[in-house]
């Protein structure tokens, strides 16, 4: 009995640890944990890197879009990123008679896939340096891989570095970017 005991503790300890492991996998966001099995929404109002992000996605209304099935990816500016457009542009897109310019900045950072960095490098380097990418607001991206870094120039020349990669979501994957991505005027 006492080795049936034991056995099972055992098992036990290895099943919590590979849980514990599964955890770990994601990178940290804005000092707070991201968990695979929460939405994109659900886990972004935890990270104080994307609060402006998140009150951008309440004013435009796309809360319960990106709390949807999906398979979203999401290129997620950090709150210094909002900060570096120019003065009182946020403000700005927050004003309620803003609300389509808002949608369409954000939506330029949404691409209806689940695309893990692995994935976008291959297709850079598939297309031969550059890929194409698509987004749900109908802007187009170019990615780059640049030493094994991402990078995606938006439609005005601006180009963003991803600075955190494939953090899993229950319904696709957010990338951290250091820039906001915008659409062609």
């Amino acid at each position: 009995m006492f080795k049936s005991m034991l056995r099972t503790v055992t098992v036990a300890s290895i099943l919590a640890a590979g849980t514990f492991a599964a955890h770990a996998e994601n990178p940290m966001v804005g000092g707070a944990p991201m968990y695979a099995n929460k939405n994109i929404v659900e886990n972004a109002v935890n990270s104080k890197d994307h609060t402006t992000l998140v009150a951008a996605v309440k004013a435009a209304g796309l809360v319960e879009t990106l709390q949807g099935k999906g398979p979203f990816t999401v290129f997620a500016p950090t709150n210094e990123a909002f900060a570096a457009l120019p003065a009182g542009t946020v403000d700005t897109l927050l004003k309620p008679e803003n609300k389509a310019m808002l949608t369409k900045v954000l939506t330029c950072h949404v691409v209806a896939a689940d695309a893990m960095a692995a994935t976008i490098a291959k297709m850079v380097k598939d297309d031969g340096g550059t890929h194409d990418v698509k987004t749900v607001g109908g802007c187009i991206l170019k990615a780059k891989d640049k030493g094994g870094k991402i990078t995606l120039t938006d439609e005005t020349g601006g180009v963003a570095h991803v600075t955190i990669a494939d953090v899993k979501q229950s319904n696709g994957v957010i990338h951290v970017i250091d820039k906001v991505l915008l659409p062609k005027s």
